[in-house]
């Protein structure tokens, strides 16, 4: 578990334990129980686990208390405290459906095989306006086959997510893996949160015939790396795939070009550069696509107008919002406008973590405009310990014609420790080297 970001608050488990057990009235104005739930994550103790499960069974009505209960059940989810069941059994029954929603998560998390709960947690599904997705997928989770019946009826469910889960589990308990195919069809909708679900659900289903798909959907490729990673993990350990299988898609991914992507068109579109620009700012990130695609098109406008709105936007606003940016350093790659070279530069070794993923797009981008002075910045990417980084710095230096790096990745000492898919890739580059 990455826990780098639950300790932030400066308490002692002592203290944390006296805030969580202070009456909501009798708090000081500066201390916080929902904070002190959530600190508590850091103490794997006994004590801290009593003191939040005392404060689950407080039951007040009142909105803070409820948020205070349901972060209190995460963090014992979190702390896999197996002697909370029977007080997170109880919880199934609340009558707030988000309290309801991370006790069923918690449960998950900490295990059990208990028929009780796990019938408790069935008939859920029975209930109107619960959180049917993480239900059915912790009942998955716990391969609590009994529930075959009742997450079958999900399987039209009219929410993708939901239906998405119930046809992943259904497959999973039942063996047909020809329902998979509707998942798969889920990574086309034009609702972006659908798309990012259905990979997450075709990567619980270990189905490795996605990857092509999962490569080619609209969604930021945070998602598509983390699916055809994981599926290309187990059908390579399984003997199923080889690296060489998977090894085009995977760049496909990395290199982020919109023309490799099954687009899907938006209500709204428009050719208007300045309205393109400004869709580069979406949450959606296939209207970002579908928006890079268009500027990529000769529209009457030629590369210096197109760079110069490009500029102008990063310079106003780009520069701080973490998604525009890395769609505006693909864009100065794929336009090769040559005067961007130095800011490609400044964002390949930009360590903010915002903007980590716009450190493999400029190293793509520096490949583009074919200036090989990029090469000892793109070395020094080698270093890091970010692989989808350290394999699009592979990739570019490989593009400008540099035939070191490949080395310099397999007689590290410790090359044993380098991620599995940049030695596959290095491994790759030095046997094209060797060929005649």
């Amino acid at each position: 578990m990455d826990k780098r970001f639950f300790n932030l608050f400066n308490l002692t488990e002592a203290q944390a334990i006296a805030v969580l057990d202070t009456p909501p009235d009798q708090l000081d104005k500066k201390d916080s129980r929902y904070i002190a739930a959530s600190h508590l994550i850091n103490f794997p103790t006994e004590q801290s686990i009593q003191a939040l499960m005392r404060a689950v069974v407080q039951t007040d009505a009142a909105l803070n208390n409820r948020i205070v209960r349901r972060k209190s059940i995460e963090s014992l989810g979190r702390l896999k405290a197996k002697q909370a069941l029977p007080v997170l059994q109880s919880c199934l029954a609340d009558s707030d459906r988000f309290t309801v929603e991370n006790t069923v998560w918690a449960i998950g998390e900490i295990g059990t095989q208990d028929p009780v709960i796990l019938a408790a947690m069935t008939h859920l599904l029975d209930k109107p306006e619960q959180t049917y997705r993480v239900i059915i997928q912790t009942l998955a989770k716990l391969n609590y086959t009994p529930a075959l019946a009742a997450i079958r009826r999900f399987v039209n469910h009219p929410e993708p997510p939901v239906a998405s889960a119930a046809l992943t589990t259904v497959s999973r308990f039942t063996g047909d893996r020809q329902m998979l195919t509707q998942v798969v069809d889920f990574l086309q909708h034009p609702v972006a949160m659908a798309r990012r679900l259905a990979i997450q659900d075709l990567i619980d289903a270990q189905y490795e015939e996605a990857i092509p798909a999962i490569a080619g959907c609209p969604v930021s490729l945070v998602f598509r790396l983390r699916g055809v990673r994981q599926l290309a993990a187990g059908a390579i350990a399984a003997n199923r795939l080889t690296f060489v299988d998977i090894q085009p898609k995977l760049e496909q991914v990395l290199r982020d070009h919109p023309q490799d992507l099954a687009l899907i068109r938006p209500d709204n579109p428009s050719a208007e550069l300045s309205f393109l620009v400004k869709e580069l700012y979406s949450t959606d990130f296939g209207r970002c696509y579908f928006a890079t695609a268009l500027i990529l098109q000769d529209h009457g406008h030629d590369v210096q107008t197109v760079a110069t709105a490009l500029l102008e936007s990063y310079q106003a606003e780009g520069c701080y919002d973490y998604g525009a940016h890395f769609h505006i350093m693909k864009l100065l790659g794929w336009l090769q406008y040559a005067p961007a070279y130095d800011l490609l530069i400044e964002a390949l070794h930009n360590r903010q973590p915002q903007f980590q993923k716009s450190r493999a797009a400029a190293a793509i981008a520096l490949a583009e405009l074919g200036n090989p002075d990029a090469i000892a910045d793109l070395h020094t990417c080698l270093e890091t310990p970010i692989w989808d980084l350290k394999y699009a710095a592979l990739m570019a230096l490989a593009k400008l014609g540099d035939i070191t790096a490949a080395a310099r990745v397999l007689d590290d000492p410790n090359v044993e420790d380098q991620d599995w898919l940049v030695r596959a890739k290095a491994a790759s580059m030095a046997k094209k080297n060797l060929m005649p």
